[in-house]
């Protein structure tokens, strides 16, 4: 049996590194230029493998360079890929991120392979959906290959979760997801886009996490904030907790969210309650800001463990 099933993205990031943001129509020098494997499904499947999960992924890539780089890569981690689909016409997916010297991130994504994911693709895979323990998803996919894939997980007991990401003003076609997820993950930017309140004030997170959890039927809630820890809202066990920080070396965050959310869904499926999970995961996206780049920069387990123990001591 699968651990946990990854429904997502596969993204080239060619990565440039700057002072700052251009203005409109500015050209600014850059400091720096890298290229990474990432997309937040890969990103997700490979550090759900790290942290110890057997994982599949489920998503489109082109018949391309760096179509064979994402599968070498996964066969690396020890992700199944049996259910990627290559896309013969479309270039794979590639992510455009601009890294600040505090290691914030601006992300643009161009979908290509991604974009022509149908539910017939997701129907074909209903095997290994079906079958994980945990179904992760996010939303650089059409919703509606999200909505099947959600569909199938939960209708056949699975735990599932959503990465609420990319999202600007809300579509109509996401409250069709509603009462197929059990655990949304949103961060501070997708939260507010979610409710209209604003995440910076730490007294109003609590209430964004309950109408959350209210508008969507939710199991649990968790809303990631950054440098600011995690706050987790555990419907079916009646808790809350804020979950603290961890002081490390930051150079890069991009990734460290989906290095949260692969862990979560590796914990769950390992069976631990949603608040550890949320504990061992917050670890896990801490270590990944240590690191450059996208999908390896998610931590191995024992790192992660090592981490969130030196400071329960």
């Amino acid at each position: 049996m699968t651990d946990v099933c990854v429904l997502g993205s596969f993204m080239k990031d060619l990565v440039a590194s700057a002072e700052r943001r251009p203005l409109p129509g500015e050209t600014l020098h850059g400091t720096g230029f890298a290229e990474f494997l990432g997309g937040k499904g890969v990103n997700q499947a490979i550090a759900a493998a790290r942290m110890g999960a057997r994982t599949a992924i489920v998503g489109t890539i082109g018949a391309d360079r760096y179509g064979e780089e994402f599968l070498e890569l996964l066969a690396s981690n020890g992700v199944d890929t049996s259910w990627v689909v290559r896309h013969p016409s479309l270039g794979t997916g590639v992510g455009l991120p601009l890294v600040l010297p505090d290691g914030g991130n601006s992300i643009i994504i161009v979908s290509r392979a991604n974009a022509a994911i149908t539910t017939l693709d997701v129907e074909a895979a209903a095997d290994v959906l079906t079958a994980s323990k945990v179904l992760s998803v996010q939303l650089e996919l059409p919703v509606e290959a999200s909505h099947a894939a959600l569909r199938l997980a939960s209708t056949a007991g699975g735990t599932t979760i959503l990465t609420p990401a990319p999202v600007g003003p809300v579509d109509p076609a996401l409250a069709g997801l509603a009462g197929y997820v059990d655990i949304l993950v949103p961060n501070e930017v997708e939260a507010a886009a979610l409710t209209g309140l604003n995440c910076d004030d730490e007294s109003q997170v609590p209430m964004i996490a309950r109408k959350l959890a209210e508008d969507w039927d939710l199991r649990g809630c968790v809303v990631t904030l950054g440098a600011r820890g995690a706050y987790v809202l555990d419907r079916a066990g009646s808790f809350e907790e804020r979950i603290a920080p961890y002081a490390v070396d930051t150079v890069d965050t991009v990734g460290a969210g989906d290095a949260f959310c692969g862990s979560l869904a590796a914990s769950l499926a390992d069976g631990a309650d949603l608040v550890d999970a949320v504990r061992l995961a917050n670890a896990a996206g801490a270590l990944s800001t240590t690191v450059n780049g996208a999908a390896d920069s998610a931590p191995v387990r024992a790192a992660a463990i090592a981490l969130l123990e030196s400071t329960a001591s």
